[in-house]
């Protein structure tokens, strides 16, 4: 299956993850693709004795190993193998590097599916506001509220600068001057469609990307400001001028905190609560996206106003977010403050 028509793919699975990471994808995208073609690698040369590289295997294999995760996985899980297998060997093809593509057939035979859409685990609003009681350390309760009541995504989370919150904070000795965007948005944080891993934005090149379609302005009602000022009394100088709001208080004491340290934040209380297992799939373990999905659907239900909604998301079109934007005051802020839930008791 392999060919010689490409020069220099020696070494295929690095070959696609370089590829991919000049194409803009994040480091956990590239870590789950990595795990995957790997597992799959040690599964061939185990049971395929015939097969000596990755480039060799067949349909047959293939087809073996997705097998072999049955039991193991949920069915949407092993439909996500598949599908990076599938795109492994796609691209492979393209290049022409392989003959051909082993995976295709089997995606066509391939029983699981992958939802878009999973039903989750069911979390109430009391349920919630115990789990945050439960998260002691300034930090980590500081960084699940701001997930919990503001919706956004882990990069977003971490791209924060200090400039990016306006808020009653004038008891700290901390001092920093607001972005020009949140001039007459009392108590807000800003989010910005600006930061893309790999770029530098107020001087600090960033390490993980914001997926907003428009920036957004999202209102932070007293319970956030409690929480954040917990946080920011004890916030340790930053390393970089940036000034990020979140910062590692551990071994990268100072540097801003990355995705993965969100991950395991989140991961570590779940597990305590009972939330989280390994090899659990979306419908069992509660992660950081999870609190999106919380934030997305309890608000919902109680402004019944879906377009609000989705713009304190950012995942809305222009024409729609520009009348919430104009509306910002009159509308968004009194809708969120009139029926955002608390988490803290």
């Amino acid at each position: 299956m392999a060919t010689e028509g490409a020069e220099g793919v020696d070494t295929p699975i690095a070959y696609f993850l370089d590829d991919q990471r000049y194409h803009g994808k994040s480091e956990r995208t590239l870590e789950a693709y990595e795990r995957v073609l790997r597992k799959f690698e040690c599964f061939v040369e185990q049971e395929f004795e015939a097969i000596e590289t990755i480039g060799e295997a067949d349909r047959r294999a293939c087809m073996a190993w997705i097998h072999s995760l049955r039991g193991q996985f949920e069915s949407s899980t092993i439909a996500t193998y598949a599908s990076y297998l599938n795109r492994f060997y796609d691209y492979m093809t393209r290049i022409g590097a392989f003959d051909e593509n082993p995976m295709a057939l089997v995606m066509e035979e391939l029983s699981e599916s992958i939802d878009t859409n999973p039903t989750r685990r069911e979390l109430s609003i009391s349920d919630m506001q115990a789990f945050v009681a439960s998260i002691v350390h300034p930090l980590e309760r500081a960084v699940v509220v701001m997930l919990l009541k503001t919706g956004m995504r882990v990069g977003e989370l971490c791209n924060l600068d200090l400039r990016d919150l306006h808020g009653e904070f004038s008891s700290l000795e901390l001092e920093w001057t607001p972005r020009v965007e949140l001039d007459q948005r009392p108590s807000s944080v800003y989010v910005s469609a600006e930061p893309a891993r790999g770029t530098v934005v107020n001087g600090e090149e960033r390490t993980a990307s914001n997926k907003r379609k428009r920036e957004t302005v999202v209102p932070v009602d007293t319970e956030l400001q409690a929480v954040l000022r917990e946080w920011l009394a004890i916030r340790p100088d930053p390393v970089s001028p940036a000034r990020a709001l979140f910062l590692d208080t551990g071994e990268t004491w100072g540097e801003r905190l990355t995705p993965s340290d969100v991950r395991y934040i989140v991961e570590k209380h779940a597990r305590e609560q009972g939330w989280y297992r390994t090899g659990g799939g979306t419908t069992e373990n509660v992660t950081p996206h999870y609190f999106r999905h919380f934030f997305t659907t309890h608000l919902r239900d109680r402004t019944g106003d879906r377009g609000i909604v989705q713009y304190l998301r950012g995942d809305v079109a222009g024409d729609v977010i520009d009348t919430y934007t104009h509306n910002w005051g009159d509308r968004v802020r009194e809708t969120y403050l009139n029926h955002i839930y608390r988490v803290t008791v």
